[in-house]
């Protein structure tokens, strides 16, 4: 009884708390107060305030997690009803989403590199713009920690949907193919997500490209990571 009892409040505090997250974020349209961060912030000194360990705030945690992979799999519906578009654009989507992924693994792999950070960390940040359950993988098959990967997942999709925006504004980057296709390759399904606020069409293209990427990464990852190590 006591289990159900937690279970239902913090499924109903998650709930509230990106509820009112969401009305703050429409009623003011400030990208610092995207509800992903900022309900994710609220729930932390929630827990810390009222010192709620993690794996109890799980025990009704988790039911909403389980909903991220239904909701991820929905992203096929408006694919479906742009596959002409698709189609018709087919090798400017592949071209971008692997260059995209390529400078993705690159940029934050050589910057810790040139940090003199590990090489635990290095390989860690390398799958960062690849959405979670792929990116865990391929940090651990290279090496990395899959744990922390996760944060550095969270990180980038986050960084990309506040700031992303922005800067597909100041490089005039207008067109849904563009969009949909930035802010899949730069942040995974946060990035989807975002991009449903464009339009189905740039939504279709994030959906295809977060998909692509995460081959990309399973395809090119190891070579990175090969010639990381060597140099």
């Amino acid at each position: 009884m006591q289990i159900a009892g937690l279970t239902l409040l913090y499924i109903a505090l998650t709930i509230l708390i990106y509820s009112l997250a969401t009305f703050l974020y429409i009623k003011y349209s400030n990208p610092l107060l995207i509800p992903m961060f900022t309900a994710t912030i609220a729930i932390i000194l929630v827990l810390v305030l009222f010192q709620v360990k993690y794996d109890t705030y799980m025990i009704g945690g988790k039911w909403i997690d389980l909903l991220l992979g239904p909701a991820i799999v929905s992203l096929a519906i408006p694919l479906y009803k742009q596959r002409d578009v698709l189609r018709i654009h087919l090798l400017p989507v592949l071209s971008g989403v692997v260059i995209g992924s390529l400078f993705g693994m690159l940029s934050g792999s050589l910057l810790t590199k040139l940090l003199r950070f590990s090489d635990e960390l290095v390989l860690t940040i390398l799958p960062k713009s690849i959405t979670t359950p792929i990116a865990m993988e391929i940090a651990a098959g290279l090496g990395g920690n899959p744990t922390l990967a996760v944060v550095f997942v969270i990180t980038a999709g986050l960084t990309g949907i506040m700031f992303g925006p922005l800067l597909l504004r100041y490089t005039r980057i207008d067109t849904a193919l563009g969009r949909g296709i930035g802010l899949g390759v730069a942040s995974h399904a946060l990035g989807t997500s975002k991009a449903l606020e464009f339009g189905e069409q740039e939504a279709s293209m994030s959906s295809v490209a977060m998909t692509l990427s995460a081959i990309t990464g399973s395809v090119f990852g190891p070579l990175i990571a090969w010639l990381f190590h060597f140099y």
